[in-house]
């Protein structure tokens, strides 16, 4: 059982955070109120700012003598996401803010692991929360009015919030009885019959998560390694490279690959469905693109078939993470085709683009006793490919 750990700038927003503390321990819970105020000490806090903004890597004058208050905001964060970290005691994190208050606190709560409870009552939750939250489990609790001062209406919000935060630190769910290795498993439409057949081949031995690979789902794939919820991971589609590269809709993140080079955990991958760079309904598909060969996979979504030259960027990209994997990698190639319409009689058929994804990924390639690159002579949604993969598996994860 930890504690609540309730975070805000005690310089404008105490009498709400010190009746948000109050709440917390009325509901049986032991609450700590976090100071991240870059204005000067507050006595009121249990935690003072200085004693946060010293985790930064300049230590405390690194925040508190930021003349600019976006720089101080981004420094209080910084420090604040190590001292929460730190922390063996943390039950859960309740943050109050507006806009600023909500950038730092929801950044520090990025980097906890999943499943601990985080909570942000926020003048902004009623709008797009996804910068804010990003692939973890942060609750957003829209303040309805401004946190500035109590009334009928800030009390009723910030002491519900508190009571969840309490009642969540207070009772922490069992874990699940299932004591399968679990592994992560991305997925396209157009590679599912590849996972498909996956999950019948390995899902008796294994509890299995497939994320769907539109930018979030690799990022929430990569969050569980990055919390030790994940044991291994099968990689079969990599689209959100080329999104990332190619300015698509579903764009992975510059640390795509990052948690398995952290984490050091068994690594099968592929390039499924990075023929393709995902947009919108078709005419949101960018001017310089239209004349390229398009593929409207429904309404709301348009595939553009990936060129050569693309592929050489999107191979580069992959391959270099690669080499940096210190734990077991297998890095598997279909050769006749990476995703279901890419095969013959298929719209983005096109053996020569994915040559130069397959060649610049092995002219990249640094070989090392982890680490193995495996061509084989199959489409990427066969039985053949999808045997292969779970063989590459088993040798580096029985």
């Amino acid at each position: 059982m930890g504690k609540v750990y309730i975070v805000g700038t005690c310089d404008t927003k105490f009498a709400e955070l010190d009746y948000a503390r109050s709440a917390a321990r009325q509901a049986g819970a032991e609450a700590i109120l976090v100071d991240v105020g870059t204005q000067g000490p507050h006595p009121g806090a249990d935690i003072a700012a200085k004693e946060v903004a010293a985790r930064h890597p300049s230590g405390a004058a690194g925040v508190l003598e930021q003349t600019d208050r976006g720089k101080a905001i981004s420094a209080m964060a910084e420090a604040l996401t190590v001292f929460l970290q730190e922390c063996s005691d943390v039950g859960a994190v309740l943050g109050l803010g507006g806009t600023g208050n909500t950038a730092l606190v929801t950044q520090a709560m990025r980097g906890l692991p999943v499943g601990l409870p985080k909570l942000m009552v926020s003048t902004v939750a009623s709008g797009n929360v996804a910068p804010y939250v990003g692939p973890n489990d942060i609750a957003m609790v829209y303040s309805v009015v401004d946190i500035a001062g109590l009334n009928r209406i800030s009390r009723k919000v910030i002491g519900n919030a508190a009571h969840a935060a309490a009642g969540m630190a207070l009772h922490t769910p069992a874990l699940s009885a299932d004591d399968r290795p679990s592994i992560g498993m991305t997925m396209f439409g157009v590679t599912t019959a590849c996972v498909t057949q996956l999950r019948d081949m390995l899902g008796q031995g294994h509890e299995i998560f497939v994320f769907h690979a539109t930018g979030v789902g690799g990022q929430s794939m990569e969050k569980l390694v990055d919390s030790g919820l994940l044991q291994a991971v099968i990689d079969v589609t990599t689209t959100e490279v080329p999104d990332l590269l190619l300015g698509g809709v579903f764009p992975a993140t510059e640390d795509r690959f990052g948690a398995i080079i952290r984490t050091k955990i068994p690594y099968v991958g592929s390039v499924g469905a990075v023929d393709m760079v995902n947009f919108g309904a078709k005419e949101t598909v960018p001017g310089v693109f239209r004349d390229r060969r398009l593929h409207v996979h429904n309404a709301q979504v348009t595939l553009m078939r990936t060129t050569p030259e693309e592929n050489q960027r999107v191979g580069a990209f992959i391959v270099q993470k690669l080499n940096r994997m210190e734990g077991p990698v297998r890095f598997l190639l279909p050769l006749k085709g990476v995703s279901a319409i890419d095969a013959p009689g298929q719209p983005f058929h096109d053996p020569a683009a994915d040559e130069t994804l397959f060649s610049t990924i092995r002219a990249g390639w640094q070989a090392a006793p982890n680490r193995q690159l495996v061509e084989i002579d199959a489409h990427i949604n066969s039985s053949e490919f999808a045997a292969a993969l779970a063989a590459n598996f088993h040798d580096i994860a029985a």
